[in-house]
């Protein structure tokens, strides 16, 4: 086969994201809504982070990690950056860990 019937398709580059984000990537923006107010602080960052450590959770099942043993820090983190998320703390690693561990 020619190597011009190789070359992909261009994909479209407009987003209504207010931040970049890879169109080629199956994760798009969800729409945002406010979070709920009067709560402490500690509430709003453990919300945060448990979303964000489902997000990752997610994306590692999708790219065929499985087993909790097999998501290290640095996949983890790497699937961050792949998907468009800052780098998780240990803490959040640990989270997407424990849903891993869940899906069975």
């Amino acid at each position: 086969m020619p190597a011009a019937a190789l070359k992909s398709k261009p994909l479209p580059t407009q987003s209504t994201a207010k931040r970049s984000v890879r169109l080629d990537s199956p994760y798009a923006p969800m729409e945002k809504r406010p979070l709920p107010a009067g709560r402490p602080r500690e509430w709003y960052v453990g919300h945060n982070r448990r979303l964000k450590a489902m997000r990752l959770a997610i994306a590692m099942l999708d790219t065929g990690v499985y087993l909790p043993n097999q998501a290290h820090d640095e996949a983890i983190r790497g699937t961050a950056e792949r998907i468009g998320v800052h780098p998780p703390s240990a803490t959040t690693c640990h989270m997407v860990r424990a849903l891993m561990r869940y899906t069975r």
